[in-house]
């Protein structure tokens, strides 16, 4: 059994003292802070996603990553897949990136980068392979302040590499009700993302117990449900928005706003 978060621990093991009555269990994966080995298909993840590279340089504050598997990224064989999910893709070499792109181009479905793409390390020639693989769906992601400025820089990347806003190809991971947060904070986030020319997902934050504040869960769903989040765009955008910029009465108070 691989485990993946923390919080889930208690549930595995209660489900691996169910199963070692039928059968030997083994029990580990991320959450036992265990770092992975080379991938295998279909093991653990379902048909489709596929992890080509593991570990990050960079010392991000609320990701386990690179202690868990090493500051330095090793990239892996390249298996079949067409949902990406390596910690890092685009600290890769740029001969393993071509490969995976090539791998991507056999596949039966058009490329998802769930894993995410880190916007500073964005270049022109991975803008062409991303737009010539037409990528269903491209994840970056907004932690922390200073990941703003690459994010902006990596939209009009994308633009000027013909991958536009509009189709909603461009997301964006936003972090949101870590220590400190609040929810004018936040929607404001949200919202540069959207000017920044990315479709937002609202993460929330989790202790390693994986409790969610109630007010913080209501406000993350009010970023996650289409139609709401359809609506909060064209809003954004509108001429009447002080030409696209975020004011004062478009940031919530608390998640009564949302009700």
């Amino acid at each position: 059994m691989s485990v993946a978060f923390t919080y889930d621990i208690p549930k595995a093991e209660a489900l691996a003292k169910q199963w070692e009555r039928i059968a030997p269990v083994k029990i580990g994966g991320p959450a036992y802070n265990q770092p992975g080995a080379d991938f295998i298909p279909g093991m653990y993840l379902k048909k489709g996603y596929v992890i080509t590279s593991r570990g990050c340089p960079n010392r991000c504050l609320f990701c386990s990553v690179p202690a868990r598997e090493g500051y330095r990224l090793r990239e892996l064989p390249i298996t079949e897949g067409w949902n990406a999910l390596d910690d890092n893709l685009l600290v890769c070499s740029d001969r393993h990136i071509r490969a995976v792109f090539e791998m991507l181009s056999r596949q039966p479905e058009k490329p998802v980068f769930t894993g995410g793409l880190e916007a500073k390390l964005l270049k022109p020639r991975h803008v062409d392979l991303l737009r010539e693989s037409g990528a269903k769906r491209i994840y970056f992601a907004y932690d922390t302040a200073d990941d703003y400025e690459p994010l902006v820089r990596a939209g009009n990347m994308l633009r000027e590499g013909g991958i536009s806003s509009a189709s909603h190809k461009a997301s964006c991971y936003v972090l949101i009700g870590y220590g400190g947060d609040t929810f004018a904070k936040a929607e404001k986030r949200l919202t540069d993302t959207v000017l920044a020319g990315f479709l937002p997902f609202a993460m929330l934050y989790r202790n390693t117990d994986g409790k969610m504040d109630r007010e913080w869960r209501e406000f993350q769903s009010s970023w996650l449900k289409p139609k709401i989040v359809g609506a909060k765009i064209r809003e954004i955008l509108s001429p009447q928005s002080k030409g696209g910029q975020c004011n004062g009465n478009n940031l919530s108070k608390s998640p009564a706003a949302f009700r």
